[in-house]
């Protein structure tokens, strides 16, 4: 071997099926496969994005323009790629909101980057650049942050309604904004150190097809979509004593290898009789704790359901799992696991009532320990509907941050610009080619304003230069109105974003691509996808600088 080495023969030490990707060649791979994600969001940005359809292998759709959601979605099998896809999960998980701009940033922070690495500066001033321009860009926000009172509701609207612009919920806003504000309002406590906690646990979104989003209505209370199981049991009950089961109103199904020997039809009967005493004996169990309302997790027997009917007992079978812990805030008690163990103080309190026409149960806890809200979201198809869902969802996480937080920004572009400006006068104060760096963080952030411009069909560039002048002029909230094409003062406007939101998706945005320019050599034991099934497909040997298996959702781009 010493002999071979010293001829120059090189040490084979990984496998024949293994691929190697060293220095720039890593780096540009990386940073293709993480600009091509980020590519991907663009044009869904802002009030004037739009919308993806993707299409599943089973042949499910989706048509939307949230971030996260499009990023989930698609078949991504590019390793790096899937990093940039953490980067809308963090944002998501963090802030509810800003997805899109936080993926948009990172891709445009590893293009400057490449642009440096293209001069011969070396990833690590680069890094260390991008980490001092992350930290005192969110120093800066905070710098021209508005503080927001929880209980100033035409700002915390103005913050819903700029959420769900651009969204499926944006047709009826003003309504479905109010509805989100008050249901957020009504699932927030004072702590004990003064701050504002939003709990969303007692807060539930129902949908239901067929009608207009503006028939979309707050219930206190819980809903459940269910029929009860026989036509004879009441509908309407007012002080109602509840039960929350998660035990089947069903005789034990026996072993396998049980047998039964049956030698004349008394015998049968006779069995028959037993089986119907044990569930008389559950039903009866149920009656003798004072129960009103039963919801079943599980199945009712036809049996149970003859008997808890002539017991005058309401009762609603194959109970979500989700409604069940929900309808626990909503009624108070606990849910039961073993009817034998049952007992008057597992019972909650409540009024059960029904809506016909729209098949469901309204379901409202009585006494002031008990909580829970319920938007119940309304839209013309499941399309819609799924779409509207997204939407306020993000708008509750939105308003629920800003309450928690206390702080807002002037949106359209005009905090990005602001913090740009003031990150290149901090660049001056910092030695080295680490300046450079921070220069192109900069230039990063920029492109958030750029990408609205082209979005709503503007000229980016012109627009840019008005946006510096007015910012060097002092005009902090000047940004773009997308709406109207025009350059204004956006927080009077009401376009209002949450500072937190804006913060978490800067320092996502640069981990996420320090992350990926401190890769210098990627070693993979067989294909570079992280889908093993297609080993010639483009995200083999051959398509280094692809996005793998993004390849089959090119006609959503």
């Amino acid at each position: 071997m010493s002999q071979r080495m010293q001829q120059g023969q090189p040490m084979i030490i990984l496998g024949d099926d293994s691929q190697r990707v060293q220095d720039k060649d890593a780096q540009q791979y990386n940073i293709s496969a993480a600009r091509a994600v980020a590519d991907s969001v663009r044009s869904t940005l802002g009030p004037k994005g739009m919308d993806k359809m993707l299409v599943t292998s089973t042949g499910d759709v989706t048509i939307t323009n949230d971030g996260v959601t499009i990023l989930q979605e698609m078949d991504i099998d590019n390793p790096t790629a899937e990093m940039i896809v953490e980067v809308a999960e963090t944002q998501e998980d963090e802030a509810g909101d800003g997805t899109t701009t936080a993926v948009a940033i990172a891709g445009e922070l590893l293009k400057n980057a490449e642009d440096l690495l293209d001069q011969e500066i070396h990833p690590t001033a680069i890094i260390k650049g991008f980490h001092l321009a992350s930290e005192r860009a969110r120093e800066e926000v905070d710098n021209i942050a508005e503080p927001v009172d929880p209980d100033d509701e035409d700002l915390i609207q103005k913050v819903a309604e700029t959420s769900m612009t651009g969204k499926g919920a944006e047709l009826e806003k003003e309504v479905l904004a109010d509805l989100v504000v008050r249901a957020v309002q009504q699932i927030t406590v004072d702590a004990d150190d003064g701050s504002h906690v939003v709990d969303l646990q007692n807060l539930n979104i129902e949908t239901q097809t067929g009608r207009s989003a503006s028939d979309s209505e707050l219930l206190a209370g819980g809903v459940i979509d269910k029929d009860p199981v026989s036509d004879e049991m009441p509908t309407e009950i007012d002080d109602a004593s509840t039960l929350l089961l998660n035990e089947a109103i069903e005789i034990e199904e026996a072993d396998v290898d049980t047998q039964v020997s049956i030698e004349s039809p008394d015998q049968l009967q006779e069995f028959l009789d037993q089986e119907e005493e044990q569930l008389k004996a559950k039903v009866d169990q149920i009656v003798e704790s004072g129960a009103d309302v039963v919801f079943c997790q599980k199945g009712i027997d036809d049996m149970a359901q003859h008997y808890l009917a002539k017991e005058g007992v309401l009762a609603i079978r194959r109970a979500k799992k989700s409604d069940i812990s929900f309808l626990k805030n909503v009624l108070g008690g606990s849910v039961v696991t073993d009817i034998d163990a049952l007992s008057a103080a597992d019972l909650g309190a409540g009024s059960i009532s029904r809506d016909e026409e729209g098949e469901l149960f309204y379901v409202e806890g009585n006494g002031d320990e008990v909580h829970g809200t319920t938007l119940l979201l309304r839209g013309s198809t499941d399309h819609v509907v799924d779409e509207l869902e997204r939407g306020i969802s993000d708008a509750i996480d939105v308003v629920s941050t800003t309450i928690s937080d206390g702080r807002v920004l002037a949106g359209g572009g005009a905090p990005e610009v602001e913090i740009a400006s003031r990150l290149r006068d901090y660049a001056d104060s910092v030695e080295g080619r680490e300046q450079l760096a921070v220069e192109a963080f900069a230039d990063s952030l920029e492109l958030v304003p750029r990408v609205l411009a082209e979005n709503a069909g503007l000229d980016s560039i012109d627009l840019l230069v008005d946006l510096r002048s007015e910012h060097e002029s002092g005009d902090t909230h000047a940004g773009l109105n997308a709406i109207t094409g025009e350059i204004g003062d956006t927080f009077d406007a009401g376009v209002v974003e949450p500072a937190h939101a804006k913060e978490q998706a800067i320092s996502s945005a640069a981990e996420a691509a320090n992350l990926v320019m401190k890769i210098d050599d990627i070693i993979s034991a067989g294909d570079l996808s992280t889908d093993k099934e297609d080993d010639d497909g483009p995200g083999g040997a051959g398509g280094m600088g692809g996005m793998g298996g993004m390849g089959g959702m090119g006609g959503a781009m």
